[in-house]
């Protein structure tokens, strides 16, 4: 498939996408949860499909379990002042129970020549990569605001806005301008000029939130920080990109999955969000937005 046909189903399918996903966003409470849940188990199905590729085989059911219950613990401890002070005394041992659990299930399925440690590795980076690090979306928009709420929608859209602007002046940068490999043995594609230009691109999102978009609901955020996090955020973004990028070069394949048209998988679609969602809630926490 061309570029421009791959570009047109992208394109399409954001059309329908984005406002569904922006209702969610609005809305929060279980829906955001529940997409949260779906999509960190689809992710980590993904990545131990990319795992298989390579001769390890992950412990599917209770990773996946694992993975998906993540986001409905995540928005307990924001929804319900007693789980919160409950999970504050509780959460060293019950993740030092859910390691014993994990490592006596790869005691119990794998055989030494299974390769055991990278069975409960992968097992464990899969909950942590594609459940744990989404799962800071819950606090960037329930820490202030309850269900059904555009200030909180928008503080979440904010970071998603700026990835996406990020990527698309990345690709187009980087076609017209080509030069210098960022990375050429893990995504040959991705040229130092598109970098460059997906950090102009996705800087530019700060003066238009913060001008046109933020005031309209309630949210002051002076301009140099919303600056400072745009641009945080644009770099992290991308070393997201090429960390997932390593992951199928490993496994030999372009895609994770072939799940959403024009856009490849969970993983994918992903990749550069898994980084910069926590970093969002670090810098909005840091600069006191939530």
């Amino acid at each position: 498939m061309s570029m421009d046909a791959n570009l047109a189903r992208r394109v399409g399918f954001a059309l329908i996408a984005i406002p569904v996903a922006l209702g969610i966003v609005w809305y929060g409470g279980v829906p955001l949860v529940l997409l949260l849940a779906v999509a960190g188990a689809l992710g980590a199905r993904e990545m131990f499909d990319l795992a298989a590729r390579v001769g390890v085989r992950a412990l599917r059911g209770f990773g996946l379990a694992s993975t998906a219950a993540l986001a409905p613990l995540a928005y307990a401890t924001l929804a319900s002042p007693e789980f919160r002070a409950t999970a504050a005394r509780a959460w060293p041992y019950a993740l030092a129970v859910w390691l014993m659990a994990l490592l006596s299930g790869v005691l119990g399925a794998r055989s030494p020549t299974d390769k055991p440690m990278s069975v409960a590795g992968v097992t464990l980076l899969a909950a942590a990569y594609t459940g744990a690090l989404p799962a800071f979306l819950l606090p960037i928009r329930h820490t202030q605001f309850p269900v059904r709420s555009w200030a909180g929608a928008l503080l979440v859209f904010f970071p998603l806005v700026v990835t996406w602007v990020c990527d698309t002046a990345a690709m187009f940068g980087g076609r017209t301008f080509g030069g210098r490999k960022l990375a050429p043995t893990v995504s040959p594609g991705k040229t130092w000029s598109g970098s460059t230009a997906g950090l102009v691109g996705g800087v530019v999102v700060a003066p238009l939130f913060g001008a046109f978009v933020f005031p309209r609901v309630g949210i002051e955020v002076p301009l140099w920080q919303l600056a400072v996090i745009a641009a945080v955020l644009s770099v992290i973004g991308q070393v997201g990109d090429l960390a997932e990028s390593l992951f199928k070069r490993e496994a030999g394949v372009k895609d994770s999955s072939h799940l959403i048209p024009g856009h490849g998988g969970v993983l994918d679609r992903f990749d550069s969000l898994y980084f910069v969602i926590p970093a969002a809630a670090a810098l909005y926490h840091i600069f006191g937005v939530i």
